[in-house]
């Protein structure tokens, strides 16, 4: 599970990891883009077309690690409610975890998306509004959450 602002590095980590033996890497922007990039035009259509593909992905997710798969999870955990929901999805598999943490500066992020943007590489791209809309629901997890952590500091 991965953890952190836009364009703070969540996807190129989550490739890294993906690397592994016996991995899988599940791209929340990819499944986005292939089921409902047309439909994708504000922060509350990501809203709406996310909250159709998790309920299945997290019952896919947990079919794999119980068959004994490591999932990369490339889907934000950047709220609580969404680290509830990845919880669930591990416990439910009776499988370890580790959460991914990646604190990196606002101003880090903004210079990556704009590279990002510019060079067309990814499958959203996002304004500095939209940043700053979609950052201001960010919650790094709190120890009370109850997460193996990895704590990523770039900047």
């Amino acid at each position: 599970m991965l953890c952190g602002k836009i364009a703070a590095g969540k996807s190129t980590l989550a490739q890294r990891l993906a690397a592994a033996p016996a991995t899988v890497l599940i791209s929340e922007d990819r499944w986005l883009a292939g089921l409902f990039k047309d439909e994708m035009t504000s922060v509350a259509d990501y809203v709406r077309c996310a909250g159709k593909l998790r309920p299945v992905m997290g019952e896919h997710v947990a079919a794999l690690l119980s068959a004994g798969l490591s999932v990369v999870l490339d889907f934000p955990a950047n709220t609580a409610a969404n680290r509830k929901w990845m919880r669930s999805i591990f416990e439910a598999a009776g499988a370890v975890h580790c959460l991914h943490v990646l604190d990196v500066p606002d101003d880090v992020c903004r210079a990556r998306l704009r590279r990002r943007n510019a060079a067309g590489v990814h499958e959203f791209a996002a304004s500095d509004a939209e940043f700053n809309v979609i950052t201001s629901y960010f919650v790094p997890p709190a120890a009370a959450e109850g997460f193996e952590t990895i704590v990523y500091r770039d900047g």
